[in-house]
């Protein structure tokens, strides 16, 4: 089997894990009426999703509200990065990545540990060392692992902000953005090239391999001459908003209409990526959102149908 096509099977089986690690996560931040007593004696229901860390969305927020808060906080941290790029901010950039890791691997880890006391700061505890040696001691294994679980974490706190169609709105205003951005004015090319080069912390799954000429000099070479000799490494790459978006959406829908829909909305998205990877040229940048949105609206519409 060609090194491109077992490096495209573990991107997708990865991908798909972390849809289906995404909806575990979602499910057991499943929304909860909870009575409360006012300052006046009055009882009233709250919804609850039990997030921790103070991630519980606001009560009552309106759906069209949190999609234009959301777009807004996605154009300022796209700005925000654009800003640490230009003034050479590293650090600064490592410290951004350690907080939202740190606080996306408790929300999940978390979700495990729920009806346990201390569960959240047990969730911490363990959330801090992974995020740690992930940015600040770049372990591949660790880095992908890790990716497994932080993307499902931010995936449920943004849920309970979305309806169905505010979800599908936010996908075709992102995949828009994905394709100028990659086709057009070369942003996502940029960001990646600086946080593997620069900062050296990617936010997405990240496999490097061995062509099949470097494979081969590789086996040729004894240790001690292999440690002395430059070997060029390919990269695939899967940026982090390519998995998200996905596990937002299969979440709203889970919450929304049931888990059958939920898991079409992922099985969606893995055949939409599949498709990207099997049209694909080697080297090349592809906008990987509007082919994942598609598999995702075929897998949404037929939900709707069934």
């Amino acid at each position: 089997m060609k090194h491109s096509i077992k490096i495209t099977l573990i991107l997708l089986v990865m991908f798909f894990a972390a849809q289906l690690i995404g909806l575990a996560v979602i499910n057991a931040y499943s929304p909860q009426v909870v009575p409360i007593t006012t300052e006046t004696g009055e009882i009233q229901n709250i919804t609850s999703y039990n997030l921790p860390y103070g991630t519980n969305p606001p009560e009552g927020i309106r759906p069209s509200y949190s999609l234009i808060s959301i777009v807004i906080a996605f154009f300022i941290a796209i700005l925000l990065i654009f800003i640490l790029m230009r003034i050479n901010a590293e650090f600064l950039f490592r410290m951004w990545f350690f907080f939202v890791v740190t606080v996306a691997l408790g929300v999940t880890i978390n979700a495990a540990l729920l009806g346990i006391k201390y569960s959240s700061l047990i969730a911490l505890a363990l959330a801090l060392p992974l995020a740690f040696i992930k940015i600040f001691k770049r372990n591949i294994l660790v880095h992908n692992a890790t990716e497994l679980a932080i993307y499902p974490g931010i995936a449920a706190i943004f849920v309970p902000l979305l309806s169905i169609w505010t979800a599908v709105l936010l996908f075709v205003l992102i995949s828009v953005y994905d394709m100028y951005a990659v086709w057009h004015s070369g942003i996502m090319q940029k960001m990646a090239k600086y946080q593997i080069q620069k900062v050296r912390v990617f936010a997405g799954f990240f496999v490097p391999y061995l062509g099949k000429k470097e494979a081969a000099l590789v086996k040729s070479l004894s240790p001690s001459k292999l440690k002395k000799k430059k070997i060029k490494v390919h990269l695939g790459i899967l940026g982090g908003g390519d998995i998200v978006f996905p596990i937002i959406l299969a979440g709203v829908v889970f919450h929304a209409i049931g888990l059958v829909p939920a898991l079409m909305i992922s099985a969606g998205a893995t055949l939409g990526l599949a498709f990207l990877f099997i049209i694909s040229k080697r080297g090349k940048f592809y906008p990987a959102m509007p082919f994942i949105t598609a598999g995702c609206f075929i897998a949404l519409a037929l939900a709707y149908l069934i």
